[in-house]
C-alpha cells in the first residue's frame, strides 16, 4: 500500500500544525487533546487515548480481536500521534502471552490510521512474518521523522530500518538482517530507536544489555552498558533529554535510569517500589517504556503491573492509569500496557 498524494498533503499539514502550533486542540474529552495520554495497551490489542482527569477513553483503535485486519492491531507495543493521525506498531503476541493466543498471534505491521480508524498507510503484511520487501518480524517501535520517513525497530529481524512511506522502500538500516550478535552492524533484539537532533540514531539494544548511539555511517559513538557488562539487563527504551542525559528503561532490573553523557547515574527509580507491586511469586514488574515530560515528571509503562504511572522528581506517583496487578478491559483497566505518551509533549522524543 502506497501513500497517496492527498495523504502526503495531509501529513504536511499535520506536521506544520504540530511544529508551528497553528492548532490548539481542546482540552479533556476531545480527541487529540493536549495532555491526554496515548497508550499502547498490548494484550488488549488496542491503542487508546485517555483523559487523565476522568480516566475515560476518548478515542480507540482495535476491536480486541487477535486476527490482524483493517480495524485491528495485535499486541501493539508503540503508538505515536502525528497531527490527527496515529502511527502504531502491530508487534503481535508472543506464545503464552494470552489464553486466546497460546502459540502466539502475529501481526507484523506498522500502520498509520486517521481519526476515523481507517488505515491510510502500512508497512508489512498482515500476519506474515518475513524479512523481504514490505515484510517485518515483530516490529516493536516506530518513529515518524521530519522528512516523512518512518523509523521501525524490527526486533525479530535484528535491525532498525528507515522506510520511505511513498515508495515503501528501505532507505537506511542498522543491524544485519536475521543475524543476532554484538559485532559491527549487529543487534540482539533491539527494542527502540530515536532520531537525535545531531542526526544520529539512539538504539535500545535490549538483549545486548546496552544503549548505543550510532551515526548514519554505522559507527557507535556513545554507549551505556555493553554485551559483556552488567550495567543494564534488558534495555527496553532510551531517549535523549534536552539536558543531554539519556533516559533508559532498564527492564529486567525494574528501574528507570537517567544517565549523563559521561555515564554518571543522575536519576533512578525502582518501578517495584510501589507497595503491592511484586506479587506472591516475587515477580516484579518489567517496565517497558519511560518518557520524560515537559513538567519534569516521568511517565512509565509498568507493563506487568498493568499500569501507566507518572512519577515526579521526588519519586512520588502523581497519576496512575490501570489497576495495580489487575488485567482487564473495563473502566480504568489495562492489560500489559507497553507504551504511553502525553499528546503534545515530545520532550526527549523525536518530534514529527
Amino acid at each position: 500500500m502506497k501513500v497517496s498524494l492527498w495523504l502526503k498533503d495531509a501529513l504536511c499539514v499535520a506536521w506544520l500544525l504540530v511544529c508551528c502550533e497553528l492548532a490548539a486542540p481542546a482540552q479533556g474529552n476531545a480527541f487529540n487533546s493536549n495532555g491526554n495520554i496515548l497508550i499502547a495497551d498490548q494484550f488488549n490489542n488496542r491503542v487508546i487515548e485517555v483523559n487523565p482527569e476522568t480516566h475515560k477513553i476518548v478515542w480507540r483503535f482495535g476491536t480486541g480481536s487477535n486476527q490482524p485486519g483493517p480495524h485491528t492491531i495485535i499486541g501493539t507495543n508503540d503508538a505515536q500521534r502525528i497531527g490527527d493521525f496515529t502511527l502504531m506498531a502491530g508487534t503481535g503476541i508472543p506464545p503464552g502471552g494470552t489464553p486466546d493466543c497460546p502459540n502466539g498471534c502475529a501481526d507484523n505491521r506498522v500502520i498509520l490510521v486517521d481519526p476515523a480508524g481507517t488505515i491510510v498507510w502500512q508497512y508489512g503484511k498482515a500476519g506474515v512474518t518475513g524479512s523481504g520487501p514490505n515484510e517485518l518480524n515483530t516490529p516493536v517501535q516506530n518513529t515518524f521523522l521530519t522528512n516523512f520517513d518512518v523509523l521501525i525497530t524490527d526486533q525479530g529481524n535484528q535491525r532498525v530500518i528507515e522506510v520511505d512511506p511513498f515508495t515503501n522502500k528501505i532507505v537506511w538500516q542498522y543491524g544485519t538482517t536475521g543475524v543476532s550478535g554484538c559485532g559491527d552492524n549487529q543487534l540482539n533484539s533491539p527494542n527502540s530507536a530515536e532520531l537525535l537532533a545531531n542526526g544520529h540514531i539512539l538504539i535500545a539494544d535490549e538483549n545486548n544489555n546496552r544503549v548505543i548511539e550510532v551515526t548514519r555511517d554505522k559507527k557507535i559513538v556513545w554507549n551505556y552498558g555493553s554485551c559483556t557488562s552488567s550495567e543494564l539487563s534488558g534495555a527496553a527504551f532510551a531517549s535523549r533529554l534536552p539536558n543531554g542525559h539519556t533516559l533508559i528503561t532498564d527492564s529486567n532490573n525494574h528501574r528507570i535510569l537517567g544517565v549523563t553523557p559521561d555515564k554518571f547515574i543522575a536519576f533512578d527509580y525502582d518501578t517495584a517500589s510501589q507497595p503491592g507491586s511484586c506479587n506472591a511469586a516475587n515477580t516484579c514488574p518489567l517496565p517497558s517504556r519511560a518518557v520524560r515530560l515537559a513538567n519534569g515528571n516521568t511517565l512509565i509503562s509498568n507493563q506487568f503491573d498493568m499500569q501507566v504511572i507518572e512519577v515526579d522528581p521526588h519519586k512520588k506517583i502523581v497519576f496512575a492509569q490501570g489497576r495495580l496487578g489487575v488485567a482487564g478491559r473495563g473502566f480504568d483497566e489495562l492489560n500489559a500496557p507497553y507504551d504511553a505518551k502525553v499528546i503534545g509533549d515530545y520532550t526527549g522524543l523525536t518530534p514529527p
